[in-house]
């Protein structure tokens, strides 16, 4: 068969899957992303059916949902909140670090993984998900709740932790030297203050650089600034998610909510494809004998989540019942833990078991957070003592 209807073909059948197993998503209220995994498990190297003529594109399209899905992530904050939400939520912010980085860098010396595996699943057991816990907390009618201001700024700090965390992985993953991976962390300290003073301070320029009234000139104007940003920050070595994630806080207002509107069917679209090559490049075979890690991880960084957002909470004068959702809501990962694993093993710096090991730590705690997101509130209610102590 030709190259072109072959590839055209295969293409046709993983958008079409993805379609589907979106919509099985929808049905059962979960995130999509744990599917979206299965299913290019399903289609990749050891799965059920194996594709190989569409790998230059999904390659491609896979980097483009990164960028997308940090660009998007960035339109939803301006600078303002960001530096406000650093004040509020620092103390929180390192509690978090280290509560839930720790049990990730501990089992990767434990698999013999080195310091540099340790750096990494350290990263992916770190980061909750925005775009799943966003998503159960506006479905569960939480949006307006005490405990959620707490929520946002602990993910708000995330964020910001990962704008430094990826350009020191990139470094180290490289293989730099001492000074160079210091180099790189100075030069993505320069990048975020310089990104934020402008956003600040000039953020209407920037806003009217990209904004047209044409939807067409629009588009083009913010996805195509999106891409070159993410290659000019890929070619300083602070990493294409953060560029892009950093043009997302520069551009403000109006031009944001435009630009969010016009550009998510396209991140769902990449961002599903980042997903499914992930999966791709995972042999399901290397899944069963770290499977078990897996799990306690899962269950232990669970517990470290939920003591996260207790604790936060708390300090806020939130009562018992609005800890336990804030901690709830903070468990779920997704998005960016992909993104750290898919880093570490594109570079070739770490065990191949730590993609296996990362995706089904996704799978699990992305049908796990929203799980306990539902259940924590009539559980708790039921471990009340009292309706006066609920701190609702």
């Amino acid at each position: 068969m030709d190259h072109t209807a072959l590839a055209l073909i295969e293409l046709g059948a993983v958008f079409f899957l993805l379609g589907v197993l979106g919509k099985v998503a929808q049905r059962v209220g979960m995130s999509p992303i744990p599917l979206y995994l299965v299913g290019g498990l399903f289609f990749g190297h050891g799965g059920v059916i194996e594709l190989g003529d569409i790998g230059q594109f999904t390659q491609l399209a896979s980097e483009i949902g990164v960028v997308l899905l940090l660009l998007l992530l960035g339109l939803e904050y301006s600078a303002t909140e960001l530096v406000g939400g650093m004040k509020r939520s620092w103390p929180a912010g390192l509690v978090d670090i280290v509560a839930n980085a720790a049990p990730g860098a501990v089992v990767a010396l434990l698999l013999g993984w080195g310091p540099v595996g340790a750096l990494a699943l350290a990263g992916v057991t770190y980061i909750s998900s925005s775009g799943i816990i966003a998503k159960v907390l506006g479905d569960l009618g939480r949006l307006g709740n005490r405990e959620t201001p707490v929520v946002l700024s602990i993910l708000v700090f995330e964020d910001l932790a990962m704008a430094l965390y990826l350009p020191i992985l990139t470094a180290v993953l490289g293989g730099v030297s001492l000074l160079g991976g210091l180099t790189a962390v100075g030069v993505s300290l320069l990048v975020i203050s310089v990104v934020l003073v402008i956003a600040i301070k000039y953020g209407r320029f920037v806003s009217a650089i990209v904004d047209s009234d044409d939807r067409e000139v629009f588009l083009l104007r913010v996805f195509g600034a999106a891409l070159l940003v993410a290659g000019l920050a890929q070619a300083l070595q602070v990493s294409a998610a953060v560029g892009a994630f950093l043009l997302g806080i520069a551009i403000s207002g109006s031009t944001a909510e435009n630009a969010t509107r016009l550009l998510e069917p396209l991140r769902d679209l990449f961002a599903a494809v980042f997903f499914v090559v992930f999966g791709l490049n995972t042999d399901p075979a290397s899944i069963p004998p770290v499977l078990a890690w897996a799990v306690v991880l899962a269950v232990v960084t669970t517990v470290t989540k939920v003591g996260t957002g207790w604790w936060a909470a708390r300090r806020s004068g939130v009562g018992r019942l609005g800890r336990a959702r804030a901690g709830a809501a903070l468990v779920a990962r997704g998005e960016f833990s992909i993104v750290i694993a898919g880093l570490a093993v594109s570079a070739g710096a770490v065990e191949g078991e730590l993609a296996a090991l990362a995706t089904a730590y996704v799978l699990l705690m992305a049908i796990l957070g929203p799980t306990a997101a539902r259940v924590v509130e009539p559980v708790a209610r039921r471990l009340q003592p009292s309706p006066a102590t609920t701190g609702s």
